[in-house]
């Protein structure tokens, strides 16, 4: 077992660190090996969990969870070295060994993020990464309705777990299974179920972070503000989050899934048009998204756009389409449509699996979806017209392969204030756009397909939220502005702070001015403290 000297009094930590120095001509590798082994007894040699550019397998620990492309080309920052992590006492000394060497880190648990900022600085180097990817033990209990899951396991992992020990419960959170469980719920963590339960971040019950000081906090010991900023605040600003504990939510036994797809041949435009309308208020155990893009037509000598309906419903095939028929007879469904299965089987269903898929391939944990893209996103709360929805299956029809999903809203989720999380899209929102543009020929032709979406972003302006217009966090974006080298601004940092959070933001500008004043945790959007001219009396910081 490691015996980490900062679970010493905080007092006598400082003193230790204050005793340690760091050797001019040692490399920052040796520096920081040489920190880790002075705060940590019976540790194995730290070497091993070290990778840098040097070692033949660099590349391969650096791409392993990464998903897109686009920021792991040769021209991309790459970090002095990975480390990864064999416990949590491994997290806090490199917590306080980064700090104490002065070099800038970025924490990885799924490889998700967007814009890869938790494996690329594009404002600060020398960084280097933390990776949590051995952190991912599952513990679930059953009798308690809870599950302790480390933020390096998928969400994948997370659900096969709870699957293993009871068909009848699950926990509603990301329709992608190879989500980091650990990012995935800091920025709300949406799924199938979120109609009828809310998102993750609204189903967790306790947690584990480590602070800038190398402390590792439960929910009591951090405190309520900084457990609130922590579950929908967006990752990279407060600490390491090292596991959750879920809520887990019971599942019937039988579920059904379907999906049904319209072209614009099919009536496809009207079909949408009518779906805005019935998604966000048919009955919340129907979770019905549509996925948009372009298809070939029946002579495949020109594109149409292809409209599916890919859904989960938390009951049988037959109430099911009693629901439908009622609410929603124009999509057409058919009880040959329907596949009435089990609920971990719906979640390899929804997120793409071949039929037949055994659940056990969740414990891969493994992407399966890996593209240079750029991505955006909306929330909107009134009905696009056929007029808007034309003129955007036309820009569509223009690039080589967009895709867009329409997750609809309602239900549980109009149950919660703006303010009950960080997360503030709640009441109101009919549904969530994700805007995506993939493409396969590395940063060839990035710039061309950078700008498609762009202005595709710029023409939906008339048609989703206003004042601000809404993004979601965890579709990171930074187009919509990003923190300065070594510099981050409260004014410039609202421009994106309030599009993510709305009046949230002030709240987690404060919540962070206490909890982490040095900003430690910092990226090109992560929340800013407060400058120090500005802190009333920083003798009041009661987390010291």
């Amino acid at each position: 077992m490691v015996l980490l000297r900062s679970h010493l009094p905080t007092l006598l930590v400082l003193l230790l660190s204050s005793i340690f120095s760091f050797s001019n001509s040692a490399s920052i590798e040796e520096n920081f090996i040489q920190c880790l082994s002075f705060y940590s007894d019976k540790a194995p040699p730290f070497s091993s969990s070290i990778v840098t550019p040097k070692n033949d397998s660099f590349t391969n620990v650096l791409d392993s969870s990464a998903q897109n492309l686009r920021l792991l080309v040769p021209s991309a920052p790459k970090p002095e070295f990975i480390f990864t992590p064999l416990n949590e006492s491994h997290v806090q000394v490199a917590v306080i060994c980064s700090k104490k060497l002065g070099i800038h880190m970025r924490v990885r648990s799924g490889g998700h993020d967007y814009e890869g900022l938790s494996y690329v600085s594009e404002i600060e180097t020398p960084f280097i990464i933390i990776d949590l990817a051995k952190l991912r033990a599952v513990e679930v209990d059953i009798q308690d309705s809870s599950a302790w899951v480390q933020a390096g396991a998928t969400v994948g992992e997370a659900y096969y777990r709870i699957s293993e020990k009871s068909p009848v419960h699950g926990f509603p959170a990301g329709l992608c299974t190879s989500l980091g469980i650990g990012g995935h719920i800091v920025g709300g963590a949406y799924g199938s179920m979120m109609r009828k339960y809310g998102l993750g971040a609204d189903n967790v019950l306790d947690a584990k972070i480590v602070d800038a000081n190398g402390r590792l906090l439960d929910r009591e010991a951090m405190g309520e503000d900084v457990f609130w900023a922590i579950r929908g605040g967006g990752g990279g600003s407060f600490g390491i989050v090292l596991s959750w504990k879920l809520n887990l939510v019971p599942v019937p036994e039988t579920v059904t899934v379907f999906t049904v797809s319209k072209t614009l041949e099919q009536d496809a435009t009207k079909i949408v048009q009518r779906w805005q309308e019935v998604a966000p208020n048919i009955d919340e155990e129907l979770f019905m998204r549509v996925i948009i893009q372009p298809a070939s037509t029946a002579n495949k000598t020109e594109r149409t756009i292809s409209t599916s309906y890919n859904a989960l419903f938390l009951g049988d095939a037959d109430t099911l389409l009693q629901v439908m028929q009622q609410k929603f007879p124009e999509l057409g469904l058919t009880k040959n449509d329907c596949l009435e299965t089990s609920w971990i089987k719906s979640v390899l269903y929804i997120a793409g699996f071949p039929k037949d898929t055994p659940p056990e391939v969740l414990l891969q944990g493994k992407s399966t979806f890996k593209n240079y893209f750029k991505a955006k996103s909306d929330f909107v709360r009134d009905p696009i017209p056929e007029t808007g929805l034309e003129g955007l299956w036309q820009r569509l029809l223009e690039e080589d392969s967009p895709l867009m999903i329409w997750n609809p809203y309602g239900g549980m989720m109009n149950s919660f204030s703006d303010s009950d999380s960080p997360f503030p899209h709640r009441n109101g929102t009919l549904y969530k756009i994700q805007y995506l543009t993939l493409w396969q020929d590395g940063d060839k032709n990035a710039t061309k397909h950078i700008e498609w979406i762009r202005k595709l972003y710029n023409y939906m302006t008339p048609y989703v939220s206003k004042f601000p217009r809404e993004a979601y966090v965890n579709y990171r974006d930074l187009d919509l502005g990003m923190n300065k080298k070594n510099s981050t601004s409260y004014i410039q940092a609202t421009a994106w702070g309030n599009m993510y959070f709305k009046d949230n933001f002030n709240r987690l500008v404060k919540i962070k001015t206490k909890f982490d004043p040095e900003n430690v945790f910092r990226h090109e959007q992560s929340i800013p403290p407060l400058p120090v001219s500005r802190l009333k009396d920083r003798k009041c910081n009661k987390w010291g």
